[in-house]
C-alpha cells in the first residue's frame, strides 16, 4: 500500500527516508541512509527435468515473469518472477533456474511434464521438476543512520533498555532528492539498539527488528540511483535499457505516481505517444504514461492499471485524443503474447480497444 506523506507531523527536514506511523501519520524520524534496504531477495531454485527447449538454449536472465504451465491441465499454471536461468545441471539434461516464487507457489506434488514461457515466446518443456528452498536464514536489522527522531520516539527510546519499544506497523517513506515522494516499503518494526550517531549532534543510528517488504535487488540500485537525483527531465530516459531495468523503471513509475497529485486537467486534451521504443510490455506503459504525463509519468503498468487510471484521477479526462507514432514496432513486438496460461493475445489491440471504449479517439502513424 502506498500512502501519501503528512508533512506536518514530525521532523521532515532533509533525507531520504521516513519512518511513519500510517495510522495518524506520525513520523518517528527522518535520515538520509537506511541499511537493509538494497539486498538480494529470498529466491528458490528449480531443476528442470529433462529439458527441452523450443530454440535457443536458456541461458543468464530470462525474464521478470516465467510461467511454468502443467501439460496435462490437472493443476493451475504457477509464476516465477526474475528467473534467471544457471545453465544445464552438469552431465545431465536438467535446466536449472532461480528466482522468486508467487505467494501461491506451485502445486504441491505435481510430477507431470510442464512448459514454461517469458510471455513473449515458449522457452521450452520438461518431463518434472524439482524445486529447492534457500535455507531459512535471519533478515538482516535495518538501520536507520543519521537519524533525526521526533519527540515521540525520543521518549519511546528514553524508557529504558529494558523494554524494547515496538513500533507497530509502519512505512519507511522514500523520497528523491528534491523532496518529492518516490515510494515507501512495509516495516513491522521493533527497536533493537539504538546509539548516538556519528552523522551530526542529535542524531541517532536506530536498528530496528524488522524486515523490509519488498527489498530492492542490486539489479535495480543503478534506476534507483538515476530516480533519487531526480525524475527526468526529457521523456524516453528509459528507452535505452534493457527488459530487466525497464521493469524496475516502470515499477518506480508506478508507485510514484501513485503517490503524487494529479489535478483533473480540462477534456479534449491532445497526447502524443512516441512509439519508436515501444519492444516490450514496460516500454508500451512508459511511452504511454510519458504521453499523458510527461517525462517519467505514469498512466497505468498493465491493462486493468489504464482502465483505472482512465476512469479518472491520474492526469487525464474523457474525452481526449491520442497520436500514436510509429505503432508498427509495437505491433511486431506486441501483437503475439502469451496469457499466463500460454494462450496468444493481441496486447496492441487490447490497448486500443480500451481507450476506444474510454472515449479516447486514436490516430496510428
Amino acid at each position: 500500500m502506498l500512502l501519501a506523506v503528512h508533512e506536518s507531523r514530525g521532523p521532515r527536514g532533509p533525507g531520504r527516508y521516513a519512518l511513519t506511523e500510517p495510522e495518524h501519520g506520525h513520523v518517528w524520524g527522518v535520515c538520509a541512509e537506511v541499511d537493509g534496504l538494497f539486498r538480494e531477495p529470498r529466491r528458490a531454485t528449480y531443476v528442470l527435468l529433462g529439458w527441452v527447449p523450443d530454440n535457443a538454449e536458456v541461458l543468464g536472465w530470462v525474464g521478470s515473469r516465467v510461467w511454468l504451465v502443467p501439460e496435462d491441465g490437472t493443476d493451475d499454471v504457477w509464476l516465477l518472477e526474475d528467473a534467471e536461468s544457471l545453465g544445464r545441471h552438469p552431465r545431465t539434461d536438467d535446466l536449472v533456474l532461480t528466482g522468486t516464487d508467487d505467494y501461491l507457489g506451485p502445486p504441491e506434488g505435481h510430477r507431470a511434464p510442464v512448459r514454461l514461457h517469458d510471455g513473449y515466446r515458449w522457452l521450452g518443456s520438461c518431463r518434472e521438476f524439482a524445486r529447492v528452498l534457500p535455507e531459512e536464514q535471519a533478515a538482516p536489522p535495518v538501520v536507520l543512520r543519521g537519524l533525526a527522531p521526533s519527540d515521540r520516539l525520543r521518549q519511546a527510546l528514553a524508557s529504558g533498555t529494558r523494554h524494547v519499544p515496538e513500533l507497530g506497523e509502519a512505512f519507511l517513506e522514500i523520497r528523491g532528492d528534491n523532496g518529492e515522494p518516490l515510494t515507501d516499503r512495509l516495516l513491522r518494526p521493533a527497536v533493537r539498539a539504538w546509539r548516538p550517531s556519528p552523522r551530526g549532534p542529535d542524531l541517532i543510528d536506530l536498528e530496528l527488528d524488522a524486515e523490509i517488504h519488498r527489498p530492492v535487488p542490486g539489479h535495480a540500485r543503478p534506476v534507483w540511483d538515476r530516480w533519487f537525483a531526480g525524475p527526468p527531465e526529457a521523456p524516453g530516459a528509459w528507452a535505452r535499457l534493457g527488459a530487466r531495468q525497464r521493469e524496475v523503471w516502470l515499477e518506480l513509475v508506478r508507485e510514484r505516481g501513485c503517490l503524487l497529485t494529479h489535478e483533473p486537467p480540462p477534456a479534449g486534451r491532445a497526447y502524443e505517444l512516441d512509439g519508436r521504443n515501444v519492444t516490450d510490455e514496460p516500454g508500451l506503459f512508459l511511452a504511454l504514461g510519458e504521453a499523458v504525463n510527461g517525462p517519467g509519468g505514469y498512466f497505468g503498468g498493465c491493462v486493468d492499471a489504464l482502465v483505472d487510471c482512465l476512469h479518472g484521477g491520474f492526469g487525464h479526462t474523457a474525452p481526449a485524443t491520442l497520436l500514436w507514432r510509429d505503432i508498427a514496432t509495437a505491433r511486431e513486438h506486441l501483437s503475439r503474447l502469451l496469457s499466463p496460461d500460454g494462450e496468444p493475445y493481441d496486447l496492441v489491440a487490447l490497448v486500443l480497444d480500451v481507450l476506444a471504449e474510454r472515449r479516447v479517439h486514436v490516430t496510428l502513424t
